[in-house]
C-alpha cells in the first residue's frame, strides 16, 4: 500500500511541507514517484515519519533522531547509545525546567509588583527597562 503526501501528512499529523522538509535533510527516504510524478510513500515510510514525528514532540534534536533511526536499523545491537542519546536529552530538559521554574518566578514578582494604573507608572514596564530591578539572574 502507498499513501500520497496528503494522506501521509493527516495519518501522522505531520504537515506537507515539513515532510517535504525530512526528504531534503534525508532524514526521511526520498518516496517513489507515480507516474504523474506525484509522491508515494510506503507503510514503512509511514512507520518512520511517525518515529520522528513522536520524537519531535518528545523535543528530541533532528540529529539524535537520525541517529536514533540509523540505531533502529540495527536491532541487532546493543541499546546503550539509544539509551545515552535519551539520558542527555533528559538533563538538558531537566535543566529547562529549572531555567522556567526561575523565569516563572521573577515574572510572577515582577507581575505582583504592578500597582500602577498607568503605563508611565507600570512596574512591568520598568522591570523590563532595567535588568537591575531584577532579583535575580535569568
Amino acid at each position: 500500500m502507498h499513501f500520497s503526501i496528503g494522506e501521509l501528512s493527516q495519518k501522522t499529523g505531520v504537515k506537507v511541507p515539513t515532510i517535504r522538509y525530512y526528504e531534503k535533510i534525508e532524514l526521511l527516504s526520498a518516496p517513489i514517484r507515480s507516474e504523474g510524478n506525484q509522491r508515494r510513500y510506503s507503510q514503512q515510510q509511514l512507520e518512520c515519519l511517525s518515529f520522528i514525528k513522536h520524537g519531535r514532540d518528545l523535543g528530541l534534536p533532528l540529529e539524535a533522531i537520525r541517529e536514533l533511526i540509523e540505531l533502529n536499523s540495527h536491532p541487532e545491537r546493543p541499546c546503550a547509545h539509544a539509551d545515552e542519546i535519551a539520558t542527555s536529552h533528559l538533563s538538558d530538559i531537566r535543566a529547562r525546567i529549572t531555567q522556567l521554574k526561575r523565569l516563572e518566578a521573577e515574572l510572577d514578582r515582577i507581575v505582583a509588583g504592578c500597582k500602577a494604573n498607568q503605563v508611565g507608572d507600570c512596574y512591568v514596564i520598568r522591570s523590563l527597562a532595567n535588568h537591575e530591578l531584577c532579583q535575580t539572574e535569568h
